[in-house]
């Protein structure tokens, strides 16, 4: 009997060596949760014994428990290195559309050749869709889909409006209006451009001429030009010019004794072209027109002064980035300014993560022991947030784990010595003559 109490006692030993040894050995593995070797006594009685002389049969491993609290972050330069700051793991599929997934909370991803964001063996990292402002369009496993950053450029979006700010010279010459030239400086006063996008993401350059009229003070002409051609303003009645190609209108800007726009007639606060299609020759949308928002004029004794001037259409993007933020989501960044939602990253967790089944490579499949599971957003919830450049290190303290590498050889070590004992016990009996 006493041998096979030690023989259990040995077995027991062996076991929390392994444990023990396996957390030393993963120290450093990102993601990883070290084990506890769990044991319980064995005892084994009948009706025919007494159980107050009897003595347990030994020992048995009851668990290997792996213990899920947070291991430290290490800080990295890598976009695609996540991390899980609170509860939660991260969901993989062996497959770009596969249902069967794997569970980690180790987040060294990275690029394939088809630019998905996956796992160092190749599994897919899932991500909630999401709408173009940002919000989830669903928070469901069923839905999740796998990440992949687009290799194509940001789409281009045509001008729609030119803003403006500026102040006219009260003390400038005043021309003839029927005199204009764009070809000719000294035919008006006056000029600033601006770069403006057609639908397919070409640039063109809008020009405005000012002109101060020579017959009616405080009142300034103006004409639109778009790649030095000319273009009429929508409803004008103000002053025309006329070349080879037809007559355009411009527009005419009253002032008071104040310089502050006239009423009536003022100084328009929208003017809107007529369409470009006379201009854009390179299979652009031909509708397209601008419209010119003239906001804080004036005519003030002073040089002409652009005080601000923009416009809202953008040019084609090209990818210049990926960020992740706490909230999981993932946003491309594009050289024209535009950003682009790509996905928010799944969290999911377990009402018993103790029953989770080990698959390797420091990931857990689902088991009836750890239950179904529960999926949502980073930072919401009982979730945890998404810290991007960041890993999360191995929760093993090798210090502790050191101690119990002692205890656990002095455990095999007694153990053995009980068999020892009961070994030279035995001889001695059967040595009695």
């Amino acid at each position: 009997m006493s041998f096979n109490i030690s023989l259990s006692g040995l077995n027991a030993a062996q076991k929390d060596l392994d444990v023990t040894s396996n957390n030393i050995s993963n120290a450093n593995t990102y993601g990883f949760k070290q084990s506890r070797a769990e044991f319980a006594d064995v005892y084994a009685s009948s009706i025919f014994s007494n159980p107050r002389t009897k003595v347990g049969d030994g020992a048995v491993t009851s668990s290997v428990a792996q213990q899920f609290h947070q291991g430290a972050l290490q800080f990295t330069n890598n976009t695609f290195d996540l991390a899980i700051n609170g509860n939660g793991f991260f969901a993989l599929s062996s497959d770009v559309n596969s249902n069967e997934l794997t569970y980690t909370r180790a987040g060294n991803f990275k690029l394939n050749k088809e630019n998905y964001v996956v796992d160092n063996q190749g599994n897919y990292l899932k991500v909630f869709p999401v709408n173009p402002d940002g919000t989830s369009a669903s928070a469901a496993l069923s839905t999740a889909q796998s990440l992949q950053v687009p290799d194509s450029v940001g789409t281009p979006l045509q001008t729609g409006n030119v803003n403006l700010d500026l102040n006219l010279p009260a003390g400038a010459p005043a021309y003839d209006v029927t005199q204009f030239d764009p070809t000719k400086s000294g035919t008006y006063n006056n000029a600033t451009s601006v770069t403006i996008y057609d639908s397919l993401g070409q640039s063109h350059t809008m020009t405005t001429y000012y002109i101060k009229d020579d017959t009616t003070p405080n009142t300034w002409n103006a004409f639109a030009f778009v790649d030095g051609k000319p273009v009429s303003i929508a409803g004008s009645t103000g002053p025309s010019y006329t070349d080879a190609s037809g007559t355009y209108n411009g527009y005419v800007m009253n002032f008071d004794s104040t310089g502050q726009p006239g009423t009536p007639p003022t100084v328009p606060a929208t003017l809107t072209t007529d369409p470009l299609a006379g201009v854009l020759t390179n299979g652009s949308d031909g509708t397209q027109t601008i419209t010119l928002n003239y906001q804080n004029q004036s005519q003030f004794a002073d040089t002409f002064t652009v005080n601000a001037i923009d416009q809202d259409g953008l040019t084609v993007g090209r990818l210049t980035g990926v960020e992740v933020g706490a909230d999981g989501l993932v946003r491309a960044s594009y050289s024209n300014g535009t950003t682009e939602p790509l996905g928010r990253v799944a969290l999911v967790r377990f009402a018993n993560e103790q029953g989770l089944s080990q698959a390797g490579n420091t990931g857990w499949k689902a088991s009836t022991e750890s239950g179904e599971p529960l999926a949502g957003e980073p930072d919401s919830g009982t979730f945890g947030n998404i810290r991007s450049g960041a890993l999360e290190s191995s929760n093993v303290d090798l210090t502790q784990e050191l101690v119990d590498l002692i205890t656990a050889q002095r455990n095999f070590q007694a153990n053995s010595r009980a068999i020892e004992v009961s070994n030279t016990l035995q001889q001695n009996i059967l040595q009695i003559r």
